[in-house]
């Protein structure tokens, strides 16, 4: 398989695995040293940290993917996808507004790093006062 298509099968495996909830076949993804980069967050860094984003994450969010494009570079070291975020605010993130099952939709994006074969970056963005608007925090 070329390096771009690699990449892109790496980046759907993620992509899948984050669709079934399966953390630890995301984690498979990932470099040991992993720099994960979230919309308007702090980096973490490792797979340790990922896995208890996560963690964090199911406790707060259901979310699933659709519409997923993924783009590489020829060398396969660097990708980027696209997609939308079909969620529910199920327990109420700090410095957000309250949950009760609200649910939202949401245009996002991802940008990666690809080392070995494994994701060593991942940076994430989407519109979070589209999203606060969309669960009724105004905005």
């Amino acid at each position: 398989m070329d390096p771009r298509s690699a990449t892109e099968a790496l980046i759907g495996r993620y992509y899948d695995a984050f669709n079934r909830g399966d953390v630890e076949g995301m984690a498979a993804c990932l470099a040991d040293d992993v720099a994960h980069d979230v919309n308007q967050g702090a980096r973490r860094t490792g797979v340790a940290a990922f896995r208890d984003f996560c963690a964090h994450m199911a406790r707060c969010y259901r979310e699933r993917l659709d519409g997923l494009v993924i783009l590489a570079t020829e060398d396969g070291s660097r990708a980027a996808a696209e997609f939308m975020v079909n969620g529910a605010y199920l327990a109420t993130d700090a410095g957000l507004p309250p949950a009760n099952g609200q649910t939202y939709r949401l245009p996002a994006g991802a940008f990666f790093d690809i080392r070995d074969g494994r994701i060593a970056r991942v940076t994430t963005y989407y519109n979070l006062p589209d999203w606060i608007a969309q669960v009724g925090g105004g905005a």
